[in-house]
């Protein structure tokens, strides 16, 4: 890609990148929405609704939980005619082989989702649905990629150069948040996808407890009490895999806080990765607190969905994050060469 003589090109490519990210995340918000409602199921038949065109239901059917699943179905194929048009765009002005490459993953990836999510209502199994919800993520992380390395920032990284003692516990941590956030996400749909109401009530304690008591008879009164409410009953193991949920949020936060002060003290000069870390601290806060507020408004829909949806955002950052950290990681301890970096062309660069 040489910016040089198609800048405007390789800019308008950058941007559609980014607008693809923003219709997914949209999307992810609204299979957020699908799942908090409890009407995946709205829409009995796939890929036809009602017997009808997917794009031709009539919009005065458009009601209740339907709403819902068909406006996440209709999103859904949105996304991926951008995401044809993306790699198609790709593979015409990028002159990276392995870019070029992520755009026709990217494809198999969005149609592998559009098939995942019609097994799920076909099969009626959460096992799919919890599946469906990692490969939406993870999507997203690699469209996010992809805009990135499309920029001109992404190229200008390689004229960094950082003490390889202070960088390389940075990049791994960077990259051990990343494959942590993703398996919390993980965590979330599956607990999503497991029962129908929180198997916890409270926050920060756990059924009134730090330390949740799950034996036989805890669980029956537990049970018992939820009964009386017209609750789902729990199970242990309903109950751990939320308590696991919240250590694993807590390990995070103090990962990123870490990541961030040690940005701050070793990276001085890098004023993109420490406002980025920055963020990412704001950004965890904020998901703990609407953890909380998941658990205090009894699982409202909109909170629910928010949460989800500011955990994609912070995957999204830590792929950001620890693509950068990837991108140096090659150029760590070089020599400067400055006259060797100006005469050789952008479209000839290999990743670091």
């Amino acid at each position: 890609m040489n910016w040089g003589n198609s800048g405007r090109s390789t800019r308008w490519l950058n941007r559609f990148a980014w607008l693809t990210c923003i219709a997914t995340l949209l999307l992810i918000c609204s299979g957020g929405m699908v799942t908090s409602k409890n009407v995946g199921l709205a829409v009995p038949d796939w890929p036809t609704t009602f017997g009808y065109n997917m794009f031709l239901f009539p919009v005065s059917k458009w009601v209740g939980g339907i709403l819902f699943e068909h406006t996440h179905r209709l999103m859904g194929s949105l996304v991926g005619f951008l995401t044809i048009i993306l790699a198609v765009w790709l593979w015409l002005r990028d002159d990276r082989r392995w870019v070029r490459n992520l755009g026709v993953i990217a494809v198999v990836g969005v149609i592998l989702q559009g098939i995942l999510g019609g097994l799920r209502v076909m099969m009626m199994k959460d096992q799919i649905g919890i599946f469906h919800a990692c490969v939406a993520q993870a999507f997203l992380g690699l469209l996010v990629f992809i805009a990135l390395v499309t920029t001109k920032f992404w190229s200008s990284l390689t004229n960094r150069h950082f003490d390889s003692h202070k960088f390389s516990p940075i990049k791994s941590l960077a990259i051990a948040i990343t494959v942590a956030i993703y398996a919390q996400l993980a965590l979330g749909a599956t607990m999503r996808h497991q029962h129908r109401d929180l198997a916890i009530l409270d926050f920060p304690t756990a059924n009134s407890a730090w330390i949740p008591d799950t034996s036989a008879a805890a669980l029956a009164k537990i049970n018992a009490w939820r009964d009386a409410r017209a609750l789902s009953d729990v199970s242990a193991f309903q109950i751990w895999l939320q308590m696991v949920h919240r250590f694993l949020a807590a390990i995070i936060a103090i990962a990123i806080v870490a990541f961030c002060a040690r940005v701050w003290r070793e990276l001085r000069d890098f004023v993109a990765l420490k406002r980025l870390s920055l963020l990412w601290v704001v950004l965890i806060f904020c998901q703990i607190t609407l953890g909380a507020w998941v658990i205090w408004s009894n699982k409202a829909a909109d909170v629910a969905t928010a949460h989800v949806a500011l955990g994609a955002v912070m995957l999204s950052f830590g792929v950001s994050i620890s693509a950068i950290c990837w991108r140096i990681s090659g150029r760590v301890g070089a020599p400067r060469r400055p006259d060797t970096a100006a005469r050789r062309p952008y479209h000839n660069q290999q990743p670091a």
